[in-house]
């Protein structure tokens, strides 16, 4: 039992000196035949399937090919929702020694501009349009004052960049497991993002180690519907499930109905995604006629997870429902829970230390570490911790201490046992009348009530208090949002300062791209007066 809100994780699984490459390389090494990944798209007949002999082989040419257009350590970037293509180019480009740019694929031309511009990117992979976003021309636009970018190429033409690897006589580099291999811009929940270094070590262990956390079956069957350009797609959905010889279904464009069925054609093991898609799921009419008896893991995490929702997936599939926690800085996971906690644990808490990680909760102004079950800044330090923010070292320093201790900017508190329970965020906590409010603590209250459905809690500008609290709600499905019965039902849980002042009806939440509610555009949409209150 602890005394002081500091915790270790286990030494086991250990720390891997391994890098992306060899991870693949020791997959196909053992499992050649066993398939790596399946295109889940809607249409059965263009479901393409590849093994770890293939991909490791498609990945050397990928690796050769970039080499003879980039330089090691040059920046390329890649602008595609979840295809094949996108899974051989992350370990090609591991291979190279090249450094892979993750390009949200609904971007406009600002936002790509931004990205290319600011990673200093020498080329970038594209399709040329996705859901009605044409990505090639917002790319081809914005090329000219991209001063460092010298060569688009289609991801239509993918076939003939592979023969440029075919016919090279291009030797790979040494690549090792402290290099930078990857950089992801922070998806942005409150503003500007910065893009986050992150090498093969914690990539390659994080994945890992999540997947034994976890707890599924070597060779198991994985749904992977979170985005490759997010640490949770490309991280945890590849290298997790190449760690343990996994098939990884990609699903292109999250459908419920989709996921719904692939689960069951390909008899799936586990599927992870943010609380957002698992509604979507639970609420599809299909979810009580397909066969899903082959799940036995579902993992979330990016937001508060209602423990409705844990207990339903886990009474109604028989399944171990998980909760992760961490950011793209932390490679991404740097808590988690376990299979056995209790429903209320996983809906509560976020669990203990990853192995061979550190966690404290500190005082945000001091920087002690607090008592237990006290409120702090939750902290974290090990092999997961990116090298820094690309060409921002002041950022840099803000975030880690010259510990090497990885501020999150999250507000949590800590048990007796290490597990910790987020409370907020430093930036989201309202200060009302010189009181410091924590929204966690008011969505907690407002998911327990059955007609809400999804609710993110922000401060909005009041000129005699500073902030007063407004809730934005999505009913649940057949429920109406009736303020006056909310109200009443928050005022027997929570102190008066902290009911919310101001109650809207939203129909969807505006999203990063990772699924996280951007709670700084839900005020800006606020102060433009497109939210008419209840």
């Amino acid at each position: 039992m602890l005394d002081k809100s500091y915790v270790r994780g286990a030494t086991e699984p250990a720390v891997q000196e391994k890098t992306m490459g060899q991870l693949l390389q020791s997959a196909a090494e053992s499992h050649p035949e066993k398939i790596a990944l399946i295109a889940g798209v809607h249409d059965t007949q263009n479901r393409r399937e590849i093994s770890y002999a293939q991909l490791y082989a498609d990945a050397q040419k990928v690796a050769k090919a970039l080499l003879e257009k980039f330089e090691v350590g040059e920046r390329v970037a890649v602008m595609a929702p979840n295809i094949l293509e996108w899974v051989s180019l992350e370990f090609g480009s591991a291979l190279a020694g090249t450094v892979l740019v993750t390009v949200n694929p609904s971007y406009r031309p600002e936002e790509i501009a931004y990205v290319l511009k600011q990673s200093g990117s020498v080329g970038i992979f594209v399709l040329p349009e996705f859901r009605g976003n044409q990505m090639l021309n917002s790319v081809e636009e914005v090329s000219k004052d991209c001063e460092s970018l010298r060569e688009i190429i289609n991801l239509d033409n993918w076939s003939d960049f592979i023969r440029l690897g075919e016919s090279s006589d291009i030797e790979l580099p040494d690549v090792k497991p402290d290099d930078v291999t990857m950089i992801q811009y922070t998806s942005g929940t409150t503003g500007f993002p910065k893009g986050v270094l992150l090498h093969h070590r914690g990539l390659v262990n994080n994945g890992a180690h999540v997947n034994h956390s976890v707890g599924v079956e070597e060779g198991g069957v994985s749904i992977v519907m979170v985005p490759l350009f997010h640490t949770s797609g490309c991280v945890l959905g590849v290298l997790g499930a190449v760690s343990s010889c996994m098939t990884m279904v990609l699903v292109e464009t999250f459908d419920p109905a989709l996921v719904l069925e692939l689960i069951e054609t390909y008899k799936a093991n586990t599927v992870g995604g943010v609380p957002t898609m698992l509604v979507a799921m639970i609420e599809h009419p299909e979810f009580v006629s397909r066969d899903l008896s082959s799940l036995t893991r579902v993992t979330s995490g990016g937001s508060t997870v209602p423990e409705e929702l844990v207990r339903k997936f886990e009474k109604e599939l028989g399944v171990k429902f998980l909760i992760m926690f961490g950011q793209t800085e932390s490679s991404p996971v740097s808590s988690m829970n376990v299979p056995d906690d209790a429903p209320a644990d996983k809906a509560h808490t976020i669990g203990g230390p990853m192995p061979n990680v550190e966690i404290k909760i500190v005082d945000p102004e001091s920087g002690d570490i607090v008592p237990i079950n006290a409120h702090g800044e939750y902290c974290t330090r090990g092999y997961h911790v990116m090298h820094g923010y690309y060409n921002m070292p002041e950022a840099t320093a803000e975030t880690v201490d010259e510990d090497g201790w990885l501020h999150t900017g999250d507000l949590c508190s800590m048990d007796e046992r290490g597990y910790c329970k987020v409370e907020g965020r430093l930036k989201d906590m309202i200060i009302r009348g010189g009181e410091n409010i924590y929204p966690k603590e008011i969505e907690n209250a407002l998911f327990e009530h059955a007609s809400v459905g999804e609710v993110a809690v922000v401060g909005l500008p009041d000129k005699f208090l500073g902030e007063v609290v407004g809730a934005f709600l999505r009913p649940a499905p057949g429920e109406v949002i009736n303020k006056k019965i909310l109200f009443a039902y928050l005022r027997e849980h929570l102190s008066a300062q902290k009911t919310p002042k101001h109650f809207f009806v939203v129909e969807e939440f505006p999203l990063t791209g990772s699924g996280k509610i951007q709670k700084f555009e839900l005020r800006k949409q606020w102060e433009e007066g497109l939210h008419q209150e209840l």
